[in-house]
């Protein structure tokens, strides 16, 4: 087990299985999180196309405007910084 515990920084076996049980479920969530992000991108792409059709800018700042702040009030500050990210990965996939 020395090597569960180097792994994860645990001093007893108990603290090295729980911390590995966590890491597995955060990488479930992670898997999860980045099909959700692909699936965002791909639901954006297909509002920049019909708002491009339609003679629109590819971008819409005060619906981006939207997105900053609900992700600010229900994250704090962070959530902006994640909002930002977002919506860069989103952009321009048209």
């Amino acid at each position: 087990m020395t090597d569960v515990l180097d792994k994860t920084g645990a001093r007893t076996d108990e603290a090295a299985d729980v911390i590995t049980g966590a890491r597995e479920r955060i990488d479930a969530l992670d898997d999860r999180i980045i099909g959700l992000v692909q699936e965002r991108m791909a639901v954006s792409a297909v509002i920049q196309e019909a708002r491009m059709t339609s003679g629109g800018r590819r971008v819409n700042l005060s619906r981006e405007m939207e997105i900053l702040g609900h992700y600010r009030e229900t994250l704090g500050k962070p959530g902006t910084s994640l909002a930002m990210t977002l919506l860069e990965l989103c952009r321009g996939r048209v």
